[in-house]
C-alpha cells in the first residue's frame, strides 16, 4: 500500500526581525527587506508526511509552495529531508494573495496535480497566524478536513486516525480519505537534511532560476529529470487572475508595528481581588493584553 501525499509549505519572512521596512505602502509584507525561512508548522506538516513515507514504501511526497522564484528554495529544503517532487507557484498575478486568494491558487495547483489521498500543511503561517489557509483549500476542494493535528497514529486505504491537539486537552478522531490535515507546531519536529539527498538535488532548479543564475548544464538536466523543479503560473493552473493575488484580496494591512515591551515601572498588589481586577482593566485599557 503508498499514498499520495501534498505537503503545502510556504517560505515565510522571519516575523522575529520586523523592523521600519518590513511593510510596503500598498499594504504588503516586504519580503525582500526580512530573512526568509521555511515555516515552522510546516515542517512538522512535512515530518507527518514522512513518517507515512517511511511506514508504507512507494508513498508519493510532493511539496506545494507558492512565491516569488527564491520561494523554489522550500522545494529544495523539502526533497532534502524526503520528499519526492516538488511544485513552485509563481506569477506576478500571485501577488499581495491574502487567504482567499492564496487558498485559490493552491486548490488549483491540486487539481491540476491530480490524485491525491491526503493533503498537509502547517496549521499557520507565521507571517500572518490566521489558520486560514488549510481549511479553506478543503473547502474549495470539497473534501473534509482535520485541524490542530499532534500525530497521524495510523492510515490505511480508506480511513485515517489523527490526534488532535486542542486547548482542553487531546482528541483522537478518525476520518475518510481524501483529506486535508493541518499540524500544530507541538508535532514531531521535521528530521534534518539527508547527507545523500542533499547531494542529490542540490542542483535542483526550477527553469527560471537557471535562466536568471546562468546556469550551463544542460546535459545534466536532460540526463537526470529529477532536478528540474516544475514552475506553474496562473494560466498553468488555469486560475481566474482575477481571483489571484490582489484583485482577489478582500483582506487588506492596514498597519505592520513592531512592539517591544519594556519595563518601566513596578505595582505591588496585595491580595485584595480589586486591586488585580483593576489591574486586569487598566492593561486592557492600554492594550497590553486583550
Amino acid at each position: 500500500m503508498a499514498f499520495n501525499i501534498i505537503v503545502l509549505a510556504k517560505q515565510v519572512p522571519d516575523t522575529r526581525n520586523v523592523g521600519k521596512d518590513a511593510m510596503k505602502a500598498d499594504g504588503t509584507v516586504n519580503r525582500g527587506a526580512l530573512p526568509a525561512i521555511f515555516n515552522p508548522e510546516d515542517l512538522n506538516a512535512l515530518e507527518q508526511a514522512l513518517g507515512i513515507k517511511d511506514q508504507y514504501p512507494g508513498t508519493k511526497i510532493t511539496v506545494l509552495t507558492m512565491g516569488p522564484s527564491r520561494a523554489a528554495e522550500i522545494l529544495r529544503e523539502g526533497l532534502f529531508r524526503g520528499a519526492d517532487d516538488g511544485v513552485l507557484l509563481t506569477d506576478r498575478a500571485f501577488a499581495g494573495a491574502d487567504t482567499l486568494a492564496t487558498s485559490y491558487a493552491l486548490s488549483m495547483a491540486i487539481r491540476k496535480l491530480g490524485d491525491f489521498d491526503l493533503i498537509i500543511s502547517g496549521r499557520q503561517a507565521i507571517d500572518g497566524d490566521t489558520a486560514q489557509v488549510g481549511p479553506q483549500v478543503a473547502e474549495k476542494l470539497g473534501i473534509p478536513q482535520v485541524t490542530y493535528a499532534e500525530a497521524i497514529e495510523s492510515i490505511d486505504g480508506k480511513r485515517i486516525r489523527v490526534k488532535r491537539r486542542l486547548e482542553n486537552g487531546v482528541e483522537v478522531v478518525e476520518a475518510p480519505l481524501p483529506l486535508l490535515i493541518t499540524v500544530n507546531g507541538t508535532a514531531r519536529a521535521c528530521r534534518p537534511r539527508n547527507a545523500k539527498l542533499l547531494q542529490k538535488y542540490k542542483h535542483a532548479r526550477t527553469v527560471t532560476e537557471r535562466q536568471s543564475e546562468n546556469i550551463d548544464y544542460i546535459d545534466l538536466y536532460s540526463s537526470r529529470p529529477y532536478l528540474n523543479l516544475t514552475e506553474w503560473s496562473v494560466a498553468d493552473v488555469d486560475a481566474d487572475p482575477v481571483q489571484c493575488g490582489l484583485s482577489g484580496s478582500p483582506t487588506k494591512v492596514k498597519k505592520i508595528e513592531n512592539v517591544v515591551f519594556q519595563a518601566k515601572e513596578s505595582k505591588r498588589l496585595t491580595d485584595d481581588d480589586t486591586e488585580l481586577e483593576d489591574l486586569i482593566k487598566e492593561l486592557i485599557a492600554n492594550h497590553t493584553i486583550g
